[in-house]
């Protein structure tokens, strides 16, 4: 008995090693393959990152209750990063992560409601109810942007710029990351910056 009982404690504990490994060699690295996720868009439609395989993809994880969110959108700075690099071919992803109880959060015609409002234009809405993708991929903030190049590598990952603030004001003097990795993509350069400290609003995860 004492035998059984010791053998199926180490199977449990090898059981739980494997996952723990498995679990931390799929999270997000700059410079390795980006973890691929299948989540549901607003409309319902499943969407992979594999759908967009050879395609640089852009992840802008968001929560439109956010005042740095805001500040990114009010100017519509937002919408013409999205609007200027989806018509390049670029894949622009948005992400909520924000669990479906806190006060944040958006059901899916709602948030449809509010991108034709603000004029959005992603190529696609996620919703991560579950947290999964953006723990994951390490998502801390709204908004928190990572770039994924053509090959399938995480090549960015950080703040959308080195402007630390709601003001809007501030846009106009701000060193946007993302779209000057993105234009060295365009270019066939490495990406010069390819991280910096995000800042934002903390993800609202289902805890």
């Amino acid at each position: 008995m004492k035998q059984t009982l010791l053998l199926s404690i180490l199977a449990a504990a090898i059981s739980f090693s494997s996952v723990a490994v498995t679990t931390a060699s799929a999270a997000a690295t700059i410079g390795q393959p980006a973890p691929g996720f299948t989540l549901k868009d607003t409309n319902g439609k499943a969407v992979s990152l594999n759908d967009y395989k050879g395609k640089t993809v852009v992840l802008e994880w968001n929560n439109p209750e956010c005042p740095f969110v805001k500040k990114h959108y009010e100017s519509s700075n937002m919408q013409s990063l999205q609007s200027k690099y989806t018509k390049d071919d670029v894949v622009w992803l948005a992400v909520s992560s924000t669990e479906p109880q806190h006060q944040d959060y958006k059901k899916p015609e709602v948030m449809n409601a509010l991108l034709k409002a603000s004029n959005a234009s992603p190529s696609a809405y996620l919703m991560d109810e579950s947290g999964a993708t953006g723990k994951v991929y390490g998502a801390r903030t709204t908004p928190h942007m990572y770039i994924i190049n053509g090959e399938g590598t995480l090549v960015y990952a950080g703040g959308i710029d080195d402007k630390r603030s709601a003001n809007i004001s501030d846009i106009k003097i701000a060193k946007n990351y993302v779209a000057a990795a993105l234009d060295e993509l365009k270019a066939g350069k490495s990406v010069s910056v390819s991280t910096s400290t995000p800042y934002g609003c903390s993800v609202k995860y289902k805890s």
